[in-house]
């Protein structure tokens, strides 16, 4: 008869003894070591009282089997095919180890931070430094030439003098801190700069574009070398990674202001493309090959461009010279020369406007404010008024540039010029231009209906710059 448990578990169990069977169904054994290993006749049938159970009375069923092993004592020898079933009564500790994939290793491809930076716990100055930190701006770089001195705080950094107002100037941009693209859009004269930022992209495409695309300095995609005077953070990366130039120079006084537009040069994916250095620079003092290395200046520049910068220059007429030696030794011939200075003539006849009896020089708006000196200037240079611009710059001094002075000397040179204008005719100019209009609404100046982002200050503010350009000839 076929083995079936079901039904023999019903006619063994203690619970149908004594009931009648049918001779067609005969009780077979169930013990295990019977159905598994032998062909012999089943053990004969005992009884599974609870009685025996409980005092362990022996039975012959019982006596006849080898007893079980202690669970502690059972182990798995390797050969085995497969565990017994006293095994599965082990201990945790005696089970062998399991195997499981190797962990995957941390191993970044582009890092941005060296290894050893990562949870390195920082130091009390460190976390007193971060409370405030904004930017590289909050910082200043001194270099300390003396020993400190019992006076000198442990924690203070020592203070850096100012030198003319040469100094006062670069402690000025030093101290003014980076903001990002988000924050920008909140200041109070986002307007004025948008439009300012429209004026250097006029310039760029006229007057700098003509002589990129003829230049011999050229990658497989970009082409021609820029000269950036007074750099300052970086703002015109931007500008000229779209024009796609091949190689960049940034130079500006303030140290940090340098350090920050490598930093933003870095961070833009398409500004990276540009092969670009950068260096801490005073053209009123000192001559480009003393700054960067030969092969830097190996070729020259096909744009120099200096943005309301170069009229710190005019104070003394030997530090004009050195500009303008600086700006045409290392322009090839056929090169430009661009940027924007404050328009002097517009400057002085607000100074003429001015009551006789005014002992305060100074006249200006909400956004703006110019304060002279003095009513009277003999010569061309050092003439020397404070400008405070909202957001921008803070009451730094500043010279007047004459620009015939400057056209005349200029042509000692050999640099001609192409092109003078005020920012509003800039504007009036270029406004219905098929380029340049979408432009002031992709930049912001105006939006689509012609409303434009400027209140009635920012734009008078707007109008006491001009803007140029020269040729090398």
């Amino acid at each position: 008869m076929p083995f079936d448990p079901v039904r023999d578990a019903v006619l063994n169990s203690p619970a149908t003894e004594g009931l009648p069977t049918s001779p067609s169904v005969a009780r077979r054994a169930t013990h295990l070591s019977v159905l598994l290993n032998s062909d012999s006749e089943p053990l004969p049938r005992t009884s599974s009282s609870l009685s025996q159970i409980i005092h362990l009375e022996p039975t012959d069923k019982l006596s006849s089997v080898k007893p079980l092993k202690k669970a502690q004592e059972t182990t798995l020898s390797p050969s085995d095919s497969r565990p017994s079933s006293s095994s599965y009564f082990q201990p945790a500790s005696t089970f062998p180890p399991v195997m499981r994939p190797p962990p995957l290793l941390y191993n970044p491809t582009q890092r941005v931070t060296p290894p050893d930076s990562i949870l390195t716990p920082m130091s009390k100055a460190e976390m007193e430094m971060y409370k405030s930190y904004v930017g590289k701006g909050t910082a200043r770089l001194v270099k300390r030439k003396r020993p400190r001195d019992d006076s000198d705080t442990g924690d203070e950094p020592p203070v850096k003098k100012s030198v003319g107002n040469g100094g006062v100037v670069v402690e000025h941009y030093n101290a003014r801190p980076e903001v990002g693209v988000i924050q920008r859009l909140d200041s109070p004269i986002i307007g004025l700069k948008n439009f300012n930022n429209w004026v250097k992209s006029v310039l760029i495409s006229k007057f700098a574009h003509p002589a990129l695309v003829t230049s011999s300095v050229r990658t497989q995609r970009n082409k021609g070398k820029v000269l950036d005077l007074g750099c300052g953070k970086g703002g015109d990366i931007t500008k000229w990674s779209k024009a796609r130039i091949s190689d960049y120079v940034g130079a500006d006084i303030a140290a940090v202001s340098v350090e920050q537009a490598k930093e933003r040069w870095e961070f833009n994916r398409n500004a990276n493309r540009i092969q670009a250095s950068f260096a801490t620079y005073d053209f009123c003092s000192q001559n480009l090959e003393d700054v960067f290395a030969p092969e830097i200046l190996e070729k020259p520049f096909d744009v120099v461009s200096s943005q309301f910068c170069i009229h710190y220059a005019f104070e003394k007429e030997e530090t004009v010279r050195r500009l303008l030696r600086n700006v045409s030794h290392w322009l090839r011939p056929g090169g430009t020369f661009i940027g924007t200075i404050p328009n002097a003539e517009q400057l002085l006849e607000h100074l003429r406007e001015l009551p006789p009896e005014n002992q305060d020089l100074s006249f200006g708006n909400a956004v703006y404010k110019v304060r002279f000196e003095s009513r009277e200037h003999s010569g061309m240079f050092g003439r020397k008024y404070w400008f405070f611009l909202q957001d921008a710059v803070e009451d730094v001094p500043e010279y007047l540039v004459y620009w015939d002075n400057f056209v005349s000397m200029a042509a000692e040179y050999n640099l001609q010029p192409l092109y003078k204008e005020e920012f509003h005719n800039v504007f009036t100019e270029h406004q219905d231009h098929s380029e340049f209009g979408p432009l002031m609404v992709r930049m912001r100046v105006m939006d689509a209906n012609g409303e434009s982002s400027m209140d009635e200050d920012q734009w008078e503010a707007a109008n006491i710059y001009i803007a140029f350009a020269f040729e090398k000839r």
